[in-house]
């Protein structure tokens, strides 16, 4: 994608038997491309991950609510912000810190991303 990019999330459903996650739809449009994806998003503390698919292979990102935000990590934390905790959709998560501390997140878990191999579930 290039140039200007517009991102939203829509179609938050609970997970019926694991509280705390939520699946979503995931809306990114540039000026020459749309793009709608699925992902589980994990809110508990201690566990807050987004799981989706890049180029047909599951990626799982271990994020760090109320940690450092940087361009790498901007994107993960502003879709899971908007999935967790809807009323702080939108804000910039670098200052959503002391929010997360609130929340019962620590700030220190360290963040990473896993690709798994082979493909990734059809999306829907």
């Amino acid at each position: 994608m290039r140039g200007p990019e517009t991102i939203g999330v829509y179609g938050r459903l609970p997970e019926p038997d694991q509280p705390g996650r939520w699946r979503v739809r995931v809306w990114r449009e540039s000026l020459d491309r749309l793009v709608l994806d699925s992902e589980a998003i994990d809110c508990r503390p201690g566990s807050a991950t987004r799981i989706g698919s890049v180029d047909r292979r599951v990626v799982v990102r271990t994020l760090n609510p109320g940690g450092l935000i940087t361009p790498a990590n901007r994107l993960d934390h502003l879709i899971w912000w908007a999935t967790c905790f809807p009323e702080q959709a939108g804000r910039d998560p670098s200052r959503l810190a002391d929010e997360a501390r609130r929340l019962g997140f620590d700030g220190l878990r360290p963040e990473q991303q896993t690709v798994l191999p082979g493909q990734a579930a059809p999306q829907p």
